[in-house]
């Protein structure tokens, strides 16, 4: 009998680009729609605070059924993901095609590390919303595209060490916004990055 995967799921062989996310197509009505709700929940969120907001709460504000939001958006770890997609796009777009060393032309331990103080940036400035798009249902770090295209760049990064693949899931693991969050305020910033870099070094 097969049994569902909710785990880290491999993607070594896709190719990077193929693995970035993209804007959803839709219709003009849709889009529309979601335009409203991502609006009304940012607002929301901003104001109260992510764990504070209902989904009932964001349909009201956007002027939506709540049929309508769970059926677009499932829940609120699917509403995270989605206020947070334009911003993964900017810093998958800089691994991609930016100056190094996040982008091409560094060596892969610069940029390695160049990633790590990137995601750790990108981390510490939405931590609320990554931390609910990953933590509000079971696996939901690990279903996300974004996991998947961060674990495929690591992973060539990683080519010629022991396992590759591995390695980068176990690079990503410090970087799970829930780790992040309990550690912040008994670490500080500055001590948690330092340790990050000195990861990413050694897997080199």
């Amino acid at each position: 009998m097969a049994h569902a995967n909710n785990g880290p799921q491999s993607a070594s062989a896709i190719p990077l680009d193929l693995l970035r996310t993209s804007p959803p197509k839709e219709r003009a009505d849709a889009a529309r729609n979601r335009a409203a709700v991502l609006e009304a929940a940012a607002g929301l969120f901003a104001e109260h605070g992510v764990e504070a907001v209902s989904m009932d709460q964001v349909a009201a504000a956007a002027g939506v059924g709540k049929g309508t939001l769970f059926r677009r958006f499932g829940d609120k770890s699917g509403l995270a993901v989605a206020l947070l997609d334009a911003r993964e796009r900017v810093l998958q777009e800089a691994i991609l095609h930016g100056p190094p060393p996040l982008g091409p032309g560094a060596p892969a331990d610069e940029r390695l590390a160049a990633f790590v103080d990137a995601c750790f940036d990108y981390l510490l400035e939405h931590l609320a919303l990554v931390r609910m798009s990953e933590t509000a249902t079971p696996g939901a770090r690990y279903r996300i595209g974004a996991y998947r295209f961060w674990h495929r760049h690591l992973a060539i990064l990683l080519t010629g060490v022991p396992d590759p693949n591995h390695t980068a899931h176990a690079l990503l693991a410090p970087l799970a916004a829930d780790h992040v969050a309990a550690l912040l305020p008994e670490l500080g910033e500055q001590r948690m990055r330092d340790g990050l870099l000195r990861l990413a070094r050694s897997a080199m």
